[in-house]
């Protein structure tokens, strides 16, 4: 069956159906040889030998989406050209090349999908769908109102972007001046929550991602460890 050439990408984990047709126009396609600029047209998978950027597209992938509780210490890339840890190296048995959905930096944990669906990877990190994700964070510092009130509202980000006021719930307070809270973002600045926190004086100790919309992280799942989505999850999402 024929296909759109931008979907064809997609379902092959290049990039998403919007990034696949920004490299086509780009010339970056070729089909049977030639070069290809316009990304409605349409092609049977099977029958023609497309290439991207030189390289043979390989044969579409069974689309696959996984959860993993990704450790302090590990990048959300692939690759990393200084030799550290990558989530691709915890993905042992894994096939299908699958991309990181978003990102979580080197010392946060927790949730971070990983997908070769080109569709589902731009629904999720594409800012005008604002999925909310929940952060559980604790923070060292002598607590008082005042500084809740600086968490939730409006911060300055190094590049000088003011944020969205933010939903944070305080869990609890501890006396040796720790504090346990809760984020809900929409949005998704990086290290967004750290300056948050600084901001209000306050030291991150521990910050773990939690859910991405009515998505939960499994807490079978340790660190390292990963599962596959089931049908309704995908469907949640």
């Amino acid at each position: 069956m024929e296909e759109r050439l931008q979907n064809i990408l997609a379902h092959a984990g290049v990039a998403s159906r919007r990034h696949a047709a920004a490299m086509i126009e780009a010339g970056r396609v070729t089909v049977d040889g030639k070069t290809i600029t316009e990304p409605g047209l349409r092609f049977e998978p099977g029958n023609a030998k497309i290439c991207v950027d030189g390289k043979e597209l390989a044969a579409s992938e069974k689309q696959r989406t996984i959860m993993l509780y990704k450790p302090v210490g590990v990048l959300s890339t692939l690759a990393d050209p200084f030799g550290g840890k990558t989530v691709k190296d915890l993905l042992a048995g894994v096939k299908e090349r699958l991309v990181p959905v978003g990102r979580l930096d080197k010392d946060s944990e927790g949730m971070l999908l990983m997908s070769n669906d080109g569709e589902l990877v731009n629904r999720l990190t594409h800012p005008r769908y604002e999925h909310e994700k929940t952060y559980e964070v604790k923070v060292a510092g002598r607590w008082s109102e005042e500084k809740l009130k600086i968490l939730r509202g409006r911060v300055e980000m190094p590049d000088g972007y003011l944020t969205r006021p933010v939903p944070v719930e305080v869990r609890e307070v501890r006396s040796d001046h720790t504090t346990e809270l809760v984020f809900k973002l929409r949005e998704g600045r990086k290290r967004q929550i750290r300056y948050m926190c600084s901001a209000a004086h306050l030291v991150v100790l521990k910050l773990k991602r939690v859910a991405v919309g009515n998505l939960k992280l499994d807490p079978r799942l340790k660190a390292g460890e990963w599962r596959d989505l089931t049908a309704a999850e995908l469907e949640a999402i």
